[in-house]
């Protein structure tokens, strides 16, 4: 299974510091530690970042790519800054994400097309997140399928995430996750690849107990069929 190490993260205040104050150094370690222990990509997640998106994005590739061999996530919801962003990846990109709103795929799947870019689409509208695995493989199947399909992106670059929200709270969301997960396989020939943002199954859980939540719901994951996870490759009970 492939991991996209998650722990660039912009919500995290050393990073967002390193961000701000353009410490490539602190970042870049953050960066060989998670390959080491098993990213094969690399997240960088920037926050929506209107103003210097392009900017922070354009800086942050180059001092990531000049510490680790491996491809890089471009996560923000600001389309310039994702295509400033492909634009510097020496390695195949991610473009990390859209969802089914006609806006962002018309506006991201041309970009994953154009730069031959993995992308991640979430089986979201603007309504939110369908609470069945039946609804979320509705806008997989009948929206982001072909609209990727469209605009030139291959089933193989496709990566659907059907949303994981926490167990704290919604433990029936987590059957609709892996009903999902197992749908989409059939959805084409060649079918999408999948992935979840797999800390998310344990957000507003206590600390003590996430990376236990995390492994577990991992292991259901791996059973339906996941191809990929959003996943911290520093947590070493989990690997």
């Amino acid at each position: 299974m492939l991991i996209i190490g998650e722990n660039i993260h912009i919500i995290a205040p050393k990073v967002k510091d390193a961000i701000e104050n353009r410490n490539a150094r602190f970042l870049q370690d953050l960066a060989k530690r998670q390959v080491r222990n098993g990213a094969h990509v690399v997240d960088l997640n920037i926050g929506p970042q209107k103003k210097q998106g392009v900017a922070i994005m354009e800086w942050l590739v180059d001092a990531i790519q000049e510490a680790v061999d491996v491809p890089l996530s471009l996560d923000t919801t600001n389309a310039a800054a994702i295509e400033a962003g492909l634009k510097r990846c020496k390695k195949q990109p991610w473009i990390n994400s859209t969802s089914a709103d006609p806006a962002r795929m018309e506006t991201l799947f041309p970009l994953a097309a154009q730069y031959k870019a993995k992308i991640i689409a979430l089986t979201m509208e603007k309504g939110g997140i369908p609470p069945t695995a039946d609804g979320r493989v509705q806008i997989a199947m009948e929206t982001l399928i072909p609209k990727a399909m469209e605009f030139g992106v291959p089933m193989e670059n496709l990566y659907l995430d059907p949303l994981t929200l926490t167990v704290n709270g919604m433990q029936d969301q987590i059957a609709a996750t892996l009903e999902s997960v197992r749908m989409f396989k059939q959805l084409a020939d060649p079918p999408p690849q999948t992935v979840v943002g797999l800390s998310n199954v344990s957000n507003s859980c206590p600390n003590a107990g996430r990376s236990l939540i995390n492994r577990t719901f991992l292991v259901m994951l791996l059973g339906a069929g996941l191809d990929a996870a959003i996943a911290d490759p520093l947590d070493k009970k989990q690997n």
